[in-house]
């Protein structure tokens, strides 16, 4: 399941994830589930038709992400491999970072990272203007819905109706991922 959010230039993300690294890092072994968000840029394309046609959205790279990941063997909504990538360098994520608050209240946390989007914005390299200021005001509007949808998808993702492995894991799979992000 996928949620998207778009602003100007802004678009959060947020989605369901199962994950299976066959090379893993230290303390990264093993399947793990829950829910990512990202925030990520958007642009609008040319229209491909008259002024009526549908408006052609890119959703393009992102600039933040968190991970509100579990062991698959883990017991459900324990959070054990929450983390956060602060900056991306291109498509690809930064270091994890890992909080304490991220895994004790994830909802708030994202909340509060995303009530400050102009810092978390700077933090990722992306320079502030009119534009992006107008897009973190829009956020801060819209923080009840964008964590109302965080807080569903954690929910269905611990009651083992979202975040579930390729072909309904029936097979143990050595690789794989299954999400939109």
């Amino acid at each position: 399941m996928l949620y998207a959010f778009g602003f100007g230039r802004i678009g959060v993300l947020a989605g369901d994830l199962y994950f299976v690294d066959p090379e893993p890092g230290p303390g990264q072994e093993g399947a793990e589930r829950g829910v990512r968000l990202e925030v990520r840029l958007l642009e609008r394309g040319e229209l491909r038709g008259s002024r009526y046609s549908a408006q052609p959205i890119e959703v393009g790279r992102p600039v933040w992400r968190a991970d509100l990941l579990e062991t698959v063997d883990g017991p459900p909504g324990s959070l054990n491999r929450a983390h956060h990538h602060p900056r991306f360098r291109g498509w690809e994520p930064g270091q994890r970072s890992f909080d304490a608050d991220l895994t004790a209240n994830p909802v708030q946390w994202v909340e509060d990272q995303l009530a400050d989007l102009d810092g978390l914005l700077e933090r990722a390299g992306i320079p502030g203007d009119a534009a992006t200021a107008a897009d973190a005001k829009a956020v801060r509007d819209c923080l009840p819905e964008i964590t109302d949808a965080v807080r569903r998808l954690l929910q269905k993702v611990k009651d083992g109706e979202l975040a579930l492995p390729p072909g309904g894991g029936d097979e143990p799979a050595e690789s794989a991922r299954a999400s939109w992000l």
